[in-house]
């Protein structure tokens, strides 16, 4: 990976947008950054290349948010996450790469359509039971493509928290399932030693971009930064969905 200069710089554009969004933006755009390097590599190095950044990122992200996040959506979120999670491995031992270029695909073009779904009116606050289902998707989603965002975004964005609030939750809850899938991942020997020494090159890259979100969460506009990603996502995701159907 890091012989190839035109992977490499891609891969340093992804940390740095991984970094920007987990840092700032509650974590929903951060997968955007797989989608794009599933698009130059094999999917399954794709999620191993970007799981340790995004714990890297995580944890540099968690001291700036330290106890802002609402506890009660946290507990309710994280309860369901663990299933979520085991049923990711399940499936991921049994999916090849055509499989989860589907879903990774999938999950990238239903975020960006769920987005763009007309709203008339704010959603009625969402119970409990519908958080702990929003849980377990995001751990399944995000052990199979790092896409825990969105199902953690429909909960939280109806409870009425503020942004920053609603961004420190999205740190912890990620924070938690990360570690959840790393011991899988390891068995399921995604951490190749040519993944492991890339993720030593791109950890600067993974802090530089975290540094900048967490600036840009208090000055940049979330709907000019999301715009732009919505964008990346339907082009990768399409192009993602092609490769595993042709």
């Amino acid at each position: 990976m890091t012989d190839s200069p035109e992977v490499f710089a891609l891969a340093v554009l992804a940390t740095i947008f991984a970094g920007i969004s987990k840092g700032g933006f509650g974590s929903g755009a951060a997968f955007a950054s797989s989608a794009l390097m599933a698009l130059v590599l094999p999917p399954m190095q794709a999620l191993g290349l970007m799981l340790p950044l995004l714990m890297l990122i995580d944890v540099v992200s968690l001291p700036h948010y330290w106890r802002r996040w609402s506890w009660p959506e946290s507990k309710v979120l994280l309860f369901g996450s663990i299933p979520g999670v085991a049923l990711g491995v399940a499936l991921f031992s049994v999916a090849n790469d055509d499989v989860l270029r589907l879903l990774i695909g999938g999950v990238a073009l239903g975020f960006v359509l769920w987005q763009l779904w007309p709203r008339k009116q704010a959603r009625a606050k969402l119970p409990n039971w519908v958080g702990l289902i929003a849980g377990a998707t995001a751990g399944f989603t995000s052990f199979v493509s790092h896409a825990g965002g969105p199902p953690v975004a429909v909960f939280l964005l109806t409870r009425g928290i503020d942004k920053t609030t609603y961004q420190a939750t999205t740190v912890l809850i990620f924070w938690v399932i990360n570690i959840a899938k790393a011991i899988p991942y390891a068995f399921l020997g995604v951490f190749s030693i040519e993944v492991l020494i890339a993720d030593l090159w791109l950890a600067p890259f993974a802090i530089l971009g975290t540094w900048i979100g967490v600036k840009a969460h208090y000055l940049v506009s979330e709907r000019v930064f999301f715009g732009l990603t919505y964008l990346l996502l339907t082009v990768t995701g399409s192009k993602l969905f092609w490769d595993a159907l042709t």
